[in-house]
């Protein structure tokens, strides 16, 4: 007997039940894979926004900088340090850090400055493209300055608008300048949307009375180069600094990115758990129906291993027609979520974990994102006929033949 071909027989004797076996199967799967590559997309989008807009891969600050924050506490001498890493072929940028005082007409508040090397920061961060309104810094405009967006809406200010800062400079004595609003952030972050204010690194030695030093390096590590082994090599360079990668400072967020794969598998395992009830009960009515042609088949001299089998191979069937048709469903659904990605209006910069979300929602879907749901839905689907196929091998010719 040719198992395969009585198999297919057998898999379309009850149409009905057999398509709503497969469609529900295909439909899970689908559903399934494009929901994995949604999330993978969220969580690479949220990695990457805070990479390229906020944190950069790795921070190198002064050795008590991040236990006590102080604009006093400075790495002195950074170019020999900023020279080396050029050679190394790894991109830095400084950044210059302290607190002040900043009035509009209307309002006031307080400020994180943040002094930055254009030129230098655009090679690391892409927060230069991040504008909502207005344009980023330029040195040739040393009086302009970038706020974050809830900043500038809660000091009443748009691009144009003039703001004065009061803070203290190194020396101890107060400093004060007027400055105009040359640009406002899209979301990145609570910290930096709620009181970050940007002016060149110049315009900030100015008012503070910072000749030298740096608060804070930010670097990105080369393409293809492990990230600790970057920071590795990093410590190498500055011994007596503290150089520590995204992860070390965000370790929360970390976590949540890295514990992805193990809360899909999770969802996967609850969805098709619901599928293999339905598979295990379509193969035990199909198995109750044919009782009676079980028994006669046994009793001509065919063995439980041949009737095992032949369930198996029903249900193999049945499972390779619905991951053929669930990947055929979600492939055009996979083509459109990673080229166009979902419009999420006005979703588009809340804060979910500290971080503000993209106005457009992009799928990402690689050879995992197919491998796992596909793998689970064939081992939980097959685990599910099992026990039919257990019961139908396991029946005796005598009251086979005689079940009514």
């Amino acid at each position: 007997m040719n198992l395969w071909k009585t198999a297919w027989r057998n898999v379309w004797r009850n149409k009905r039940r057999s398509v709503v076996t497969m469609a529900a199967m295909a439909l899970a799967l689908a559903v399934l894979i494009l929901y994995s590559g949604l999330v993978e997309g969220y969580m690479r989008g949220q990695e990457r926004s805070m990479i390229d807009l906020e944190m950069a891969d790795i921070q190198v600050h002064a050795a008590t900088f991040l236990d006590r924050p102080s604009k006093y506490t400075y790495i002195e001498e950074p170019e020999a340090l900023l020279e080396a890493l050029d050679q190394a072929g790894i991109p830095a940028s400084p950044r210059l850090l302290a607190g002040a005082l900043v009035g509009s007409e209307d309002a006031s508040a307080g400020v994180s400055l943040r002094g930055v090397d254009v030129e230098r920061d655009a090679r690391v961060l892409r927060i230069g493209q991040a504008i909502a309104s207005g344009s980023w810094l330029d040195p040739a405009d040393p009086g302009g300055v970038v706020l974050g967006r809830r900043l500038a809406k809660t000091l009443g200010v748009q691009p144009g608008d003039e703001l004065v800062v009061l803070t203290q400079a190194m020396d101890g004595g107060s400093a004060d300048a007027l400055y105009h609003v040359r640009g406002i952030l899209k979301g990145i972050a609570d910290g930096t949307d709620r009181s970050a204010m940007f002016l060149t690194e110049g315009a900030f030695r100015e008012l503070l009375a910072f000749p030298r030093g740096v608060h804070q390096l930010l670097l990105r590590r080369p393409a293809g180069v492990e990230l600790e082994a970057v920071a590795e090599q990093v410590r190498g360079l500055a011994p007596s600094l503290d150089v520590r990668t995204w992860k070390e400072l965000m370790p929360t967020i970390a976590q949540m990115l890295e514990s992805t794969e193990g809360l899909m598998v999770i969802i996967f395992g609850i969805v098709y758990l619901a599928v293999a009830i339905l598979i295990l009960n379509a193969m035990l009515m199909a198995v109750f129906e044919r009782i009676r042609e079980f028994g006669v088949f046994k009793a001509i001299g065919g063995g439980p291993g041949r009737v095992f089998v032949l369930i198996l191979v029903e249900a193999l069937i049945q499972i390779f027609l619905a991951i053929g048709s669930g990947l055929v469903l979600a492939a055009p659904a996979m083509w459109y979520l990673s080229q166009h990605g979902l419009a999420i209006g006005s979703l588009g910069g809340v804060s979910v974990a500290g971080l503000a979300m993209e106005t457009t929602w992009y799928g990402v879907y690689s050879g995992q994102n197919l491998v796992t749901p596909v793998f689970m839905l064939f081992v939980m689907s097959l685990a599910a006929v099992l026990y039919p196929a257990l019961k139908a091998a396991w029946i005796r010719p005598v009251a086979a033949m005689r079940y009514q």
